[in-house]
């Protein structure tokens, strides 16, 4: 590992010991936050799991906005860039989500079309990627994104081999993902034949006969009940918790749940999270739902404004506290609150609401159905922001990915 790859991974573990670590390293919560942020230490989302289309219906982005996001996969980062803001600033304390990101945003400068970009980040597993990248993206990455790429693995094969591969199938849910369908097959279970459906009656039916039997199982509800187990999907120690105690039934009767919203309420054909879910990577249909940033009609726009984003590793608070007072309009925060204290939530909805203009929207998930800011951020904060609740419930029905209980809109008071 290069010295510039091995940099990379000393500032993610050290953001993430920050935002995790909550107990004695010895105690046994200490040892599982410990144990998620070795995990979480390397690519952990290919793609993002929030749905990029109700997050710009929710902020309404305009041609002078300028949106700070966390950053993760960076599918939203990009999809953001369709509806025109001014700027976006991506940030994200795992380094490899950076180099992702601005992976994409070279990709987007050097290769020749769309077909060459879909290719690359849509099909993601052609030869020929490797290929492009060492020939048109590469010149354009900058060093420290390089170094992560070309670092090698026990292998021995580079980082950017993925792409050759299907890269939808690396990084810690990639890999959580491919536990699952190993997992059902072995009960003889097909897990893909939701994506067979022609009808949503058919994807019920293929659900009730391929995934919900699954739940009965004895091993498969032990392993729900492991913390650990679950550190695949992002489940930090922290949101497992709020996580169990969203259903009667605990966390087994919530994953059941959000797989049956996720493989039943949309049609497949519409809902690119389906795919990656149980087919583990896009729709190969010409027509097929894609994120707005992959979509060949939106490719020419989204080009023409990849300059307006830049990726920063860096927590959210961090790079608002070194920002100009009222220097933003939309703030996606993703699920990170879960993660947070008391804290580290009034520092920063402090942040937030220094850095604020006119008008201002923040939109962020949470894994169980709660707010969870009324309480925890003191109300002289908190009483700035307007909570619209009829706009959240009803956008996170919406949520093609399925996976959180609670969607939130909170608007900045005239």
């Amino acid at each position: 590992m290069t010295r510039a790859a091995r940099a990379i991974r000393r500032e993610t573990s050290l953001g993430l010991t920050s935002a995790v670590h909550r107990n004695a390293a010895l105690s046994r919560a200490g040892l599982s936050e410990r144990l998620f942020t070795l995990a979480f230490s390397g690519l952990v989302y290919p793609q993002i799991w929030e749905d990029p289309v109700v997050d710009m219906e929710a902020l309404a982005l305009g041609p002078r906005d300028h949106v700070v996001a966390i950053a993760s996969g960076g599918c939203n980062v990009l999809s953001y860039l369709t509806a025109d803001p001014a700027r976006v600033s991506a940030v994200d304390l795992n380094g490899a989500h950076v180099a992702l990101g601005r992976l994409k945003l070279a990709g987007l400068q050097a290769l020749p079309d769309h077909g060459a970009f879909f290719r690359f980040f849509g099909r993601a597993d052609a030869a020929e990627n490797v290929a492009a990248y060492d020939a048109l993206i590469r010149p354009r990455l900058d060093p420290v994104s390089r170094a992560y790429w070309e670092a090698r693995g026990l292998d021995g094969r580079r980082r950017i081999s993925a792409f050759a591969t299907n890269v939808y199938r690396t990084g810690l849910l990639g890999r959580f993902i491919g536990a699952g369908h190993r997992l059902a097959r072995l009960y003889g279970h097909d897990l893909s034949a939701v994506l067979r459906a022609r009808t949503l009656a058919e994807q019920r039916a293929a659900f009730e006969a391929e995934i919900a039997p699954l739940f009965e199982k004895a091993f498969v509800r032990w392993l729900i009940g492991k913390p650990a187990s679950l550190y695949g999907l992002g489940i930090p120690p922290a949101q497992y918790g709020a996580l169990a105690n969203d259903m009667p039934g605990g966390m087994v009767a919530v994953l059941r749940h959000r797989l049956e919203r996720l493989a039943c309420d949309v049609a497949v054909k519409d809902n690119y999270f389906a795919w990656q879910a149980f087919g583990r990577g896009y729709d190969p249909a010409p027509d097929a739902a894609l994120p707005p940033y992959l979509q060949p009609a939106r490719f020419a726009a989204v080009r023409a404004r990849a300059s307006r984003v830049r990726y920063e590793q860096q927590s959210m608070t961090a790079f608002l506290a070194a920002s100009p007072e009222g220097s933003a309009d939309a703030y996606v925060l993703l699920d990170a609150q879960d993660w947070m204290t008391d804290a580290d939530l009034t520092a920063l909805w402090t942040q937030i609401t220094r850095t604020a203009r006119a008008g201002a929207r923040v939109i962020f998930r949470t894994a169980a159905d709660e707010r969870c800011l009324p309480g925890r951020v003191p109300d002289a904060i908190l009483n700035a922001w307007t909570y619209e609740e009829a706009t959240s419930r009803a956008l996170c029905a919406r949520d093609r990915s399925s996976i959180y209980g609670g969607f939130h809109l909170y608007r900045l008071r005239p």
